[in-house]
């Protein structure tokens, strides 16, 4: 019998001894686990929480199954679990009762995320790291990220001002990082100073480098009420554009950005690599809410396997070049990780 036929006896397109057999590291999942060049761990998940002012149990989101709007005690336990879990971080987005044109609820100590910031850290200190999302738009009555000028155009530098402001009341309510999330012109820079000139040199910033205008936030619009009539293009990047997402990069890492952050993920997995291969600070992604609602759905009628398919996307994410994911998946994916 000649080499080739060697492995399969009369089969003439068996492969010759000693061919190249790449399945050899497919065979079992204790072979697959070992070979895995991408791996998940709990600390790379962050937890995006929304606290709503004036409820008295919690809120689930039609469009986000399993996320609810928090009142303060039903947010203190779920970060507990999260934090229990082994989740890295959690992100804190509040919900006002009432708006107003400048958005001044985000500024006042008492206001529902000022009040949540500061519950959370009594409560965890620094078992976890406590984020803050540093925007107007769930605060304004029109919805848009900025204080708006008089022909109803979001006012680039008078909006700098209320960041910086909102900037040093997240750290006194004893944030580790905050997250300014509404991509203003040099707002990076204007959130470092401010920090810093108040004392607060150890809060860093996530900084929000690369934000698409997304079809993929409908569901988060749901979950923060959002006001918004309209788009957020004139500040938000265009999906058609990469060049402009390394701009913006650049931009904030000369400003002082400790982290850095692209969103949505999974549409930009692309930008998400070129992000990794030039920044010299922590890379992080967001799976964003229209990502996992249509996970949710597609699961929900049975067309995929809804588990797999978020170990997957996380996955994908995490090998693009994230080494933080912020997902709405966090707690339930860290505890699987762990084995619970």
């Amino acid at each position: 019998m000649s080499p080739r036929h060697s492995a399969a006896s009369g089969n003439p397109w068996a492969l010759p001894a000693g061919s190249a057999r790449p399945r050899r590291l497919r065979t079992t999942p204790a072979m697959r686990r070992l070979v895995a060049e991408t791996r998940l761990n709990p600390a790379d998940l962050v937890l995006p929480m929304f606290v709503k002012e004036g409820i008295d149990a919690p809120v689930p989101l039609q469009s986000m199954p399993g996320v609810e709007q928090h009142t303060l005690d039903s947010l203190v336990k779920a970060a507990r679990e999260a934090v229990d879990a082994g989740v890295g971080g959690l992100m804190i987005f509040g919900v006002p009762a009432q708006r107003d044109e400048t958005g001044s609820g985000a500024t006042d100590p008492d206001g529902i995320l000022n009040i949540a910031l500061r519950r959370l850290r009594d409560e965890l200190g620094d078992d976890t790291v406590l984020m803050s999302d540093l925007c107007l738009d769930e605060f304004t009555s029109h919805g848009h990220c900025g204080v708006l000028d008089s022909q109803g155009r979001v006012d680039n530098d008078a909006t700098l001002q209320r960041y910086a402001e909102m900037a040093i009341a997240h750290a006194e309510a004893g944030v580790h990082l905050v997250g300014p999330s509404g991509m203003m012109d040099g707002q990076v820079g204007v959130i470092r100073r401010a920090l810093d000139e108040a004392g607060h040199t150890d809060v860093g910033i996530l900084a929000y480098a690369v934000k698409y205008a997304s079809a993929a936030y409908g569901p988060f619009r749901e979950a923060v009420e959002s006001a918004l009539d309209g788009d957020r293009r004139t500040y938000q990047q265009d999906s058609a554009n990469r060049t402009d997402a390394l701009r913006e990069l650049r931009l904030d890492l000369a400003e002082g950005a400790d982290l850095v952050m692209v969103k949505p993920a999974l549409p930009y997995l692309d930008i998400l690599r070129d992000v990794r291969e030039v920044s010299d600070v922590p890379v992080a992604a967001y799976q964003v809410s229209g990502e996992m609602a249509m996970i949710e759905a597609a699961g929900a009628n049975g067309w995929i396997d809804r588990d797999a398919m978020v170990l997957e996307s996380l996955t994908s994410i995490k090998r693009a070049g994230a080494q933080i994911i912020l997902t709405y998946y966090a707690t339930e994916v860290a505890r699987h990780l762990q084995g619970a």
